[in-house]
């Protein structure tokens, strides 16, 4: 279920490009913007350290102070620094506790670690990782859990097994797959096995001696790039050496 409602006091700010919105930052305060409603967009600073504490608490409904009016409003969107992780802009929507509205929430997955074909080497992939809802407000959850504690090898979850809470409904399509359990991928073993027709003669049978000698060195000559009539050449000169 949703959080309580957390208020966040905001003030009102001049959009006045990115250069004022770096200065915000290097002064602890991140910038913003609440709009849609019936009211005209509204530029706004915020403490990050107090928007921080309060994204961490809150759910996704929230209520805002912003000159001597509040307002309910829905967390549309934070902008994050790439490597530091840290608000660099907050979109905020107006929104009305009495109207359904479209919002995503993450989908949780329970139990994945202790699933049969998990414990018996297999994969657990969670193909998509938000839902598409429609509800009030203040019904909003912060995140739908599913139970995949169960799955077996090579299983597949689509839409349709999510339960959602009381005044939520799914709008994305039931068929789509949410999360699966593949074998491991083996990676291909190079048979160390010796080439056996440069040890064994036209009647199959196995080279010994100097026939054995000769044809060690005429492979390793092709190896070595020569060419088949140069291979025997060399090691019938080889094996003229030795004698």
């Amino acid at each position: 279920m949703p959080s309580d409602t957390t208020s966040l006091s905001l003030t009102a700010r001049a959009p006045e490009g990115s250069r004022s919105a770096r200065r915000l930052r290097r002064d602890g305060f991140v910038p913003g913007v609440i709009y849609g409603g019936d009211g005209e967009p509204l530029h706004f600073a915020v403490d990050a350290r107090i928007l921080r504490n309060t994204l961490a608490r809150a759910g996704q409904v929230i209520e805002v102070a912003i000159g001597g009016s509040n307002a309910n409003v829905l967390i549309k969107d934070v902008q994050r620094h790439p490597v530091r992780g840290e608000a660099m802009h907050v979109d905020l929507l107006r929104v009305r506790m009495d109207v359904a509205i479209h919002a995503t929430v993450p989908i949780e997955f329970i139990g994945s670690e202790s699933a049969p074909g998990v414990t018996e080497g297999g994969i657990f992939n969670q193909e998509l990782r938000e839902v598409n809802i429609e509800a009030l407000p203040g019904d909003i959850p912060d995140t739908i859990a599913h139970d995949v504690s169960a799955l077996e090898m090579n299983a597949t979850v689509t839409l349709d097994v999510l339960v959602a809470p009381s005044g939520v409904k799914l709008l994305d399509d039931p068929e789509t797959v949410i999360a699966t359990i593949t074998p491991p991928t083996l990676e291909p073993v190079e048979d160390e096995i010796e080439t056996e027709t440069a040890l064994v003669g036209e009647d199959g049978e196995p080279l010994e001696g100097e026939e054995l000698e000769a044809a060690k060195a005429e492979a390793e000559a092709q190896a070595e790039g020569d060419t088949a009539e140069e291979a025997e050449q060399k090691a019938d000169s080889d094996s003229s050496d030795k004698s």
